[in-house]
């Protein structure tokens, strides 16, 4: 079905919420290694093209694949089973606006709890793994604290390694840093920017434009939960190519200017 370096693709997908069309026959491929930076202002369906490429929401419309599966779909059109599309969550990492982490938990623990529960991976082995994940963090003294003694820059960056505790084919990003004060969102821009050098692949929700300037390999520019824009970032911040995608990078402007964000 798909390339071999292709690890992802979205095939005209759309999603109503009632009367309200939240994604209209989008279409994304990301192939190993890509880290793709998806633009667009409040409400343009960013966030609901994350959760319909885990299947957390449904599509109306569309097919999406990961490494060739379809996702949600097994043969013959029948929906999938709680323990495939299980399966196939577990090789796609999710990092959330608001951490998500188990507050009864230690860091460590954190980590550890999804890859000896669900992947059934020897604890030794996961436990070497998560201190290694969390010296690459910069957080491995934080080990055996719990979230609620830690600032949210430092909540983020526990949430980045427990998703590559997994060891994930593709991690996905929903606006990371947008719950952060801003002199916080540094340190998890900093662990971002590494992983998508290393070639991590991963598709990325962000109002950070300079971070998606310096990072993405390419950018997907949404607005009303059309796909409108795409292409290397060089060329859409220098010379985009539709009038809404410039009316957009000019507001950023204006906002980065007053100080916004």
């Amino acid at each position: 079905m798909a390339a071999l370096n292709k690890v992802l693709d979205v095939a005209g997908v759309s999603k109503r919420f009632g009367a309200n069309e939240v994604l209209s026959d989008v279409s994304l491929q990301v192939d190993k290694g890509e880290t793709v930076c998806v633009l667009g202002p409040s409400g343009s369906g960013k966030s609901t093209l994350l959760r319909c490429i885990n299947w957390l929401e449904r599509p109306d419309a569309g097919q999406i694949y990961l490494n060739g599966q379809r996702v949600g779909v097994s043969g013959a059109g029948i929906a999938m089973s709680d323990r495939d599309l299980s399966k196939i969550r577990t090789r796609v990492g999710m990092v959330f606006q608001h951490f998500a982490l188990w507050p009864h938990l230690t860091v460590l623990q954190n980590l550890m709890e999804a890859p000896v529960q669900v992947q059934r991976r020897p604890k030794a082995e996961v436990r070497d793994e998560a201190l290694a994940l969390l010296e690459k963090v910069g957080l491995v003294e934080k080990r055996d604290a719990f979230p609620s003694r830690l600032s949210g820059g430092q909540k983020q960056r526990v949430g980045i390694a427990r998703a590559l505790a997994m060891r994930p084919d593709l991690l996905l990003f929903d606006e990371p840093t947008s719950a952060l004060d801003p002199e916080l969102v540094g340190e998890v821009l900093v662990v971002m920017r590494e992983l998508a050098h290393e070639g991590m692949t991963m598709v990325i929700v962000t109002h950070e434009m300079g971070f998606a300037r310096e990072a993405a390999t390419r950018v997907l520019f949404l607005d009303r939960g059309r796909n409108v824009e795409s292409g290397p970032p060089e060329q859409f911040f220098a010379k985009p190519e539709t009038e809404r995608a410039r009316q957009f990078l000019q507001r950023y402007a204006g906002d980065t200017a007053n100080g916004k964000h």
